[in-house]
């Protein structure tokens, strides 16, 4: 039977913290402990972790469309808070991944399903940031490689009142398990 992973999507202090530049803000901090008992038993069940950031240049054509976030390199880009912590704990284990992106979607040009499926993944399990955008699109994504999805509530927020209906439209679209 194939592995599953996790995927953190965009949980970067410009879309979590107060003063991020993009920040879903409370919302988003509020599924931190979530995401870290999710990561930890993943890990405990030899399961794989990827934590897939944007990771932007300061010209990025993404800034015409959204305020300027993510710059690979800056404060901005690095993980919010107790998950910077975890990370750094865990990073050494080959089950923990690091995936930048440039991309809403983890998987487009990233080498992201070469990677899961060399660890023998067949099912991702999504959280993060932001709902309708990004974990949508890695939802997609997955899906178009071959992999089955699942989205977690408790784990996925936005600056939008569109997370539902994207959820919705995940489980509609790409037969997505739903975890409450």
């Amino acid at each position: 039977m194939g592995k599953e992973a996790l995927i953190i999507v965009d949980m970067s202090n410009d879309f979590v913290a107060d003063e991020g530049s993009l920040t879903a803000g409370k919302p988003a901090q509020e599924i931190v402990p979530y995401i870290i008992e999710k990561a930890n038993e993943f890990l405990a069940n030899d399961q794989v972790v990827v934590v897939a950031m944007d990771a932007h240049q300061e010209n990025d054509e993404h800034f015409e469309l959204w305020p300027a976030h993510n710059i690979a390199g800056t404060k901005g880009q690095e993980l919010y808070g107790d998950l910077f912590d975890w990370y750094k704990e865990h990073e050494t284990n080959p089950n923990v991944l690091m995936q930048p992106k440039t991309n809403y979607n983890a998987f487009f040009n990233t080498g992201l399903a070469e990677n899961l499926k060399s660890h023998n993944v067949e099912k991702v399990h999504v959280v993060g940031v932001c709902t309708d955008i990004c974990n949508y699109l890695t939802i997609a994504g997955a899906d178009a490689e071959g992999f089955k999805t699942a989205i977690h509530k408790r784990g996925s927020a936005t600056f939008t009142d569109l997370g539902e209906t994207f959820i919705q439209h995940m489980k509609t679209c790409f037969f997505t398990d739903i975890i409450e």
